[in-house]
């Protein structure tokens, strides 16, 4: 039997919704005005500053950046889209298997490895000792490994994991364990599987990190052809500078109004694309990730 709502349920559901509207709209306003400053003039933004709607629609930022380094960025986001897919994947792998470590109660000094990675979160030996023990001692300068590897564990997401790990039942490694199993047999056959909403999430989290670094790439690349796509624009970025007091950099054609304002909008365009096209996909299974273990009954 279906029940009637009632007025007030009714008001309620709609201002619901209508608040809902008006808060994405509040969050799409800031994109939608991106991509309207980076198809604009550079001089009608100087003189009128932002607007919603593109101010004398012009291609002369994409074309400065796309004629002068389209061969560079392609390869730079060949060379991003591998930092992302194989630090991610790494990432995922050495994180669910500590977590699942720390999460067995029956290991031994499960609470001294949990100690050891919250340590870190709290103290670290500094930039300089870092930097050495990479270059040194592991090899890390100008490789495409330095900005994989420095980032493949984050503490944070390995105790998400382990709350995940901890809250499936021990009957089912118990089960296991009697037919034969072993640990690692338990952790990719039972609690990875059972796994997905954690291991999508903190993935998320990872791929994030790994497409938007470009401190690692300051710090050890000196090789253009290495440089991910975020350093590359950021080297980009740092042109403004030479723009805005009128010089014209190396290659840069005199038919081209060379901007300075619009430039910093289209390469958040370009930066930004790829992600947002793939979190629309996976945004539930990060909502779920995020909220497990907020409420309990």
């Amino acid at each position: 039997m279906k029940l009637k709502s009632s007025l007030g349920d009714r008001w309620v559901v709609v201002f619901a919704y209508c608040f809902i509207a008006i808060f994405a709209l509040i969050c799409l306003y800031p994109f939608l005005l991106t991509i309207s400053v980076s198809f604009s003039s550079e001089s009608a933004i100087a003189r009128n500053g932002y607007a919603l709607l593109p101010q004398l629609p012009t291609l002369d930022t994409y074309r400065y950046i796309f004629v002068n380094s389209g061969a560079s960025i392609l390869r730079s986001y060949g060379v991003t889209f591998f930092i992302t897919t194989v630090g991610t994947a790494g990432a995922l792998l050495i994180t669910s298997m500590l977590a699942f470590a720390i999460s067995i109660k029956k290991l031994r000094y499960r609470n001294v490895l949990a100690f050891i990675s919250n340590f870190t979160i709290i103290f670290s030996a500094g930039l300089i000792p870092w930097y050495m023990v990479s270059v040194n001692y592991y090899g890390l300068k100008n490789t495409i490994w330095a900005m994989i590897l420095p980032a493949m564990l984050n503490v944070w997401n390995m105790f998400l994991m382990r709350t995940y790990f901890s809250a499936i039942s021990p009957s089912l490694y118990e089960a296991a364990e009697i037919d034969g199993a072993n640990y690692f047999k338990i952790f990719w056959s039972i609690a990875m599987p059972l796994s997905k909403t954690p291991l999508l999430t903190v993935g998320l989290m990872y791929a994030l990190a790994y497409w938007n670094d470009w401190w690692h790439a300051l710090i050890f690349v000196n090789k253009k052809d290495l440089f991910p796509l975020q350093y590359y624009l950021y080297n980009i970025l740092s042109n403004v500078n030479a723009i805005s007091s009128g010089r014209i950099p190396s290659g840069a054609s005199g038919s081209i109004t060379l901007p300075a304002e619009t430039v910093k909008m289209a390469v958040t365009i370009i930066t930004i694309g790829p992600i947002m096209f793939l979190y629309p996909f996976i945004q539930r299974y990060f909502v779920q990730g995020i909220m497990a273990g907020a409420v309990k009954e």
